[in-house]
């Protein structure tokens, strides 16, 4: 094999794997599993006896895994230069992926790590916190993120709407009841910012009941905050779900396109089955279900 060809094989193992491809499927499900099983164990190490009982234990798993991550994040910006979907020389593929939001993952995944190794003094409780992180580089293998990305991109403009009436809800709110309810409960609503955090909590429905109002004005102030409060989560609820749907859907229509486009010739081949199993991956759809939508697209073309 050519130097290209084994990089390009790499970068098949390291990305997200796909359908028959069982070296590529196998790495996915180890690493994932090894971000799992660090996660557990750096939120068993904050507790003290465990800690103290466990730590060698703990420090061998660091060691370990910090090898293995940083072995990942060396192979994939080897192989970022492989990504032929990307514009651009070998050099600048690389440096996409390095500042790219998964690559900076990568990177803080393993930073804490390597500058303990080099003498460098942190706080422990930063260092679990940042290796915490590691749970993000799953996003290597699912397409939540990008996906969230996409929804909140396409919907902003709505979005930012619902967020704007959410703030000029709290801010009359917190005024309102700090006229009413400050000579009341002079510490919970000496100001209108002290206010807010009951107008918040009130407007998100999560409702703590630290601070709730006494005066009967009040009640029918809390009243009314709480109801705007419903419809506008309810509102923003909507909009995202709707986006998800239409996602979802467009993904499906791709789908049937590329199926229909395929099938031109009435045959399928390797290249085109490939592209049809990767859209179905990102709908969680199985062999079958591939097999079942290409055979009814087919008695579609036959009945024409």
């Amino acid at each position: 094999m050519t130097y290209t060809a084994i990089r390009d094989r790499a970068l098949e193992i390291v990305d997200k794997g796909s359908r028959g491809d069982i070296y590529s499927r196998s790495c996915d499900l180890f690493l994932s599993l090894l971000i799992i099983f660090n996660l557990i164990c750096v939120s068993l190490e904050s507790v003290d006896s465990l800690g103290d009982r466990y730590g060698d234990f703990f420090q061998v798993v660091e060691i370990v895994s910090l090898v293995l991550f940083t072995l990942e994040y060396s192979v994939r910006v080897w192989t970022a230069a492989s990504k032929y979907d990307l514009a651009g020389t070998g050099l600048s593929r690389r440096a996409r992926y390095i500042f790219s939001f998964t690559g900076l993952v990568d990177l803080i995944s393993i930073l804490p790590g390597m500058l303990q190794v080099v003498g460098v003094s942190l706080d422990l409780r930063w260092v679990r916190i940042l290796r915490l992180l590691r749970l993000l580089k799953i996003s290597h293998y699912s397409s939540a993120f990008s996906d969230v990305y996409s929804v909140v991109a396409e919907e902003k403009n709505s979005l930012l709407a619902t967020l704007y009436l959410l703030f000029v809800a709290m801010f009359f709110s917190s005024a309102a009841l700090y006229l009413v309810e400050g000579e009341v409960q002079p510490e919970d609503f000496a100001s209108i910012p002290e206010a807010m955090w009951w107008s918040l909590i009130t407007l998100t429905t999560v409702g703590y009941g630290d601070v709730s109002p006494l005066t009967p004005i009040g009640k029918i102030i809390g009243s009314f905050t709480a109801i705007i409060g419903v419809l506008t989560v309810a509102l923003m609820t909507g909009i995202v779900s709707s986006s998800f749907a239409n996602r979802m859907a467009l993904k499906k229509t791709m789908l049937d396109k590329e199926i229909e486009g395929s099938l031109e010739d009435g045959v399928i081949s390797a290249e085109e089955l490939s592209k049809i199993k990767s859209l179905a991956a990102d709908l969680n759809m199985n062999d079958d279900q591939i097999e079942a939508l290409i055979a009814y697209e087919r008695m579609k073309r036959s009945h024409r």
